[in-house]
């Protein structure tokens, strides 16, 4: 973007100092979209999306308004955390169905990769491949990480509970595997069991 100039003040902050409306819109655009991100909370519209789902076909999240939602993002195919967590959510699916609750995985990894998941851990659920981080930016759970002394961008282990009309009724960031499909379950059944 030609026309603007980074400069620093006391505080260190950059400043943004535009030549055109456009140039403005622009940057003022894409500052509160990253401001949005990082705003999304208990009690808002869980954003819409459409992404390819291991049966073939692009899904919606709005395709399951009228039903609660457990999309749960996790960093990798066929790892021994995730598989951990998924096959949790599996053992669980049936409580879930009875709870009027589907179960949706999100990862970065493509549809050839969710296929031999699923198959090898016999998953009953739909998985969801986000290749471009587009979702996952969009719910801030695509992040930085240190992982044996190198940085690497990838999915922080993040589950979001929403609700028939759509909300979020529950985020659990930074998830840890031993117990959480649990303490899913046992919101969803005091919170969503109507």
């Amino acid at each position: 973007m030609e026309g603007f100039k980074n400069v620093r003040f006391e505080s260190r902050e950059p400043r943004l100092f535009c030549s055109s409306v456009s140039e403005h819109a622009t940057i003022t655009g894409e500052y509160l979209y990253r401001r949005w991100r990082t705003l999304l909370k208990e009690g808002d519209l869980a954003p819409d999306f459409t992404l390819p789902a291991s049966s073939g076909k692009s899904v919606s999240l709005s395709d399951y308004r009228g039903k609660n939602v457990i999309l749960y993002f996790y960093p990798k195919d066929l790892t021994p955390g995730c598989t951990t967590q998924s096959c949790d959510f599996r053992d669980h699916q049936g409580t879930f169905s009875d709870l009027d609750t589907v179960i949706l995985g999100v990862s970065l990894d493509d549809l050839k990769s969710h296929a031999k998941f699923i198959e090898k851990h016999g998953l009953p659920f739909l998985l969801l491949s986000d290749t471009e981080a587009e979702v996952s930016r969009m719910y801030d759970v695509y992040k930085e990480k240190n992982m044996f002394g190198k940085k690497k961008w990838g999915i922080e282990r993040s589950t979001f509970i929403i609700d028939r009309e759509g909300k979020l009724a529950k985020i659990y960031r930074k998830v840890k595997v031993q117990g959480h499909v649990e303490d899913t379950l046992a919101f969803v059944k005091e919170h969503l069991n109507t």
